[in-house]
């Protein structure tokens, strides 16, 4: 079996503000056709092969996987997209109300599921980063117009603005040539220029409530973290994995196992270009208000500050996640997804590099960032409510 993964560096933080919810969009006009190509998923099914897509804030993937033998099917067919994607009024009419569709169900219909715009919106108020990758609201989609879906395709889906990467039992010679003769004639393009905004540096805590049709009531817990190539992310990264790794972590084992005063509980990091979030979240169980479950996680996010994590339970995070690392490395198409992106970070040799970093990280270091960045005047607190009862 083979992998071929084309990234494109565009991601909903490249969108314009009254127009959000683009890149999601083309996650699903991509497969709507192209000039040579009426239906993408039959010629793929054929070959053997199976497909997909995701978008992010920062990049869209999209990737196959089929025998080794076939490859040149899925060669053809995403070089033919990328040089002539059937943009019609019928597909862009059919994929239009699948993605509001989807912004109905995933964000308004389901509990928590706006959870992402309150706290962007929160977060990043000049950023970006401030709507999720489905879209500031359903309406920009709505009201998108078919002249402008074609700009944004035209714009950022060219060779300029791609990574194409394969991972299977074939030569790097043999891997350029089939490049070449499927991608080679396709006009190159320029790549977009980006001007993000710089974040100021948050000054106080931020709050906010949400009354909504939720089960139960909810708490997220935010701080600002460093963007993905900072130095600082990577310990970041490990202070959550700390936290929530596993059954034998802290929030796991003494707030949900011990105390159980949550019936779910999770810490991660969004490891994106620009500065991220490092995230807490839970659900309180009945009978434990929202003041205690918070009063519960700023006294585990204290003892990070204030005791050196032992040594032994470094190793045994450190473990686990070099365990990961070279597991996910056995897939093919992990390896050529991890290689496109990293090459879209522009440092293709991460790949072979980040787990030595992650590796010297110190328990010093972990204290030094848990100090740094895990205190109230850079946290974003969000909670929900059940809505009451008339």
């Amino acid at each position: 079996m083979v992998a071929v993964n084309i990234a494109y560096d565009v991601g909903s933080r490249d969108e314009d503000a009254a127009r959000t919810g683009f890149a999601h969009l083309f996650e699903h006009l991509m497969f709507s056709g192209s000039k040579n190509v009426a239906d993408f998923d039959d010629p793929l099914q054929r070959a053997g092969g199976e497909n997909n897509a995701y978008t992010t804030p920062d990049y869209t993937t999209f990737y196959e996987i089929l025998p080794l033998e076939n490859i040149e099917t899925a060669l053809w067919l995403e070089s033919d997209r990328m040089l002539s994607l059937n943009i019609s009024k019928k597909d862009f009419e059919v994929q239009r109300k699948v993605v509001v569709e989807e912004f109905k169900e995933t964000c308004l219909n389901e509990p928590y599921g706006d959870m992402w715009h309150h706290l962007n919106a929160m977060v990043y108020p000049e950023h970006p980063y401030r709507w999720p990758v489905i879209g500031l609201t359903p309406e920009h989609i709505e009201q998108a117009t078919l002249t402008e879906v074609r700009d944004f395709y035209k714009k950022w889906y060219t060779p300029a603005n791609a990574v194409l990467c394969i991972a299977g039992n074939l030569s790097a010679q043999e891997s350029f040539e089939l490049a070449e003769k499927w991608f080679g004639d396709i006009p190159g393009g320029s790549k977009p220029r980006r001007n993000m905004p710089v974040l100021p540096a948050q000054t106080a805590p931020l709050y906010k409530e949400v009354e909504a049709d939720v089960p139960v009531p909810a708490l997220f817990l935010a701080f600002r973290m460093p963007a993905r190539l900072e130095p600082d992310f990577y310990v970041i990264d490990l202070l959550s994995d700390i936290l929530a790794q596993g059954h034998s972590s802290r929030l796991y084992r003494r707030l949900f196992k011990e105390q159980q005063l949550f019936s779910q509980i999770d810490a991660y990091v969004t490891a994106s270009t620009d500065p991220g979030l490092f995230v807490v979240e839970g659900r309180p169980v009945e009978g434990v208000s929202i003041e205690q479950a918070l009063e519960a996680i700023w006294k585990e996010l204290e003892l990070l500050k204030n005791t050196l994590i032992e040594s032994r339970e470094l190793s045994k995070i450190l473990n686990r996640f070099e365990n990961n690392v070279v597991f996910s490395e056995i897939s093919a198409l992990s390896k050529a997804q991890n290689l496109a992106y990293y090459e879209i970070l522009d440092k293709a040799e991460l790949i072979n590099e980040e787990v030595a970093t992650y590796l010297a990280v110190t328990p010093a270091e972990l204290q030094r960032c848990a100090r740094e960045y895990l205190r109230p005047e850079n946290a974003a607190t969000l909670v929900y409510k059940p809505k009451k009862m008339a």
